[in-house]
């Protein structure tokens, strides 16, 4: 089981993201596409936002338990978490192999 904190940082993390996604894209643009004095100042701009506004620092966690490993998307959850309601019969649609 992961740390509260840990959950509570992903979590003030993403809204971190939500928040500066529109002005982060509008920098990237003139960043990537603007001539370079516009360039430079976008650059300057980007690089004065929070470091968590960032998406690429976010992480997938499982929902049930915060393990930040083993996690399938498709689910939200860990491989072991998964493992353990797909034997219980929690999820629908998945059943365990056998043959």
């Amino acid at each position: 089981m992961a740390k509260e904190s840990m959950k509570a940082r992903e979590v003030r993390r993403a809204k971190l993201v939500a928040k500066y996604a529109e002005k982060r894209a509008a920098l990237k643009k003139i960043v990537n596409t603007g001539d370079p004095a516009e360039a430079y100042e976008a650059a300057q701009k980007l690089q004065d936002l929070p470091k968590n506004a960032n998406p690429i620092r976010l992480h997938n966690r499982c929902k049930l338990t915060g393990r930040p490993k083993g996690y399938i998307r498709q689910f939200g959850i860990s491989r072991i978490q998964f493992r353990e309601m797909a034997s219980n019969g929690l999820i629908p649609g998945v059943k365990k192999a056998s043959w």
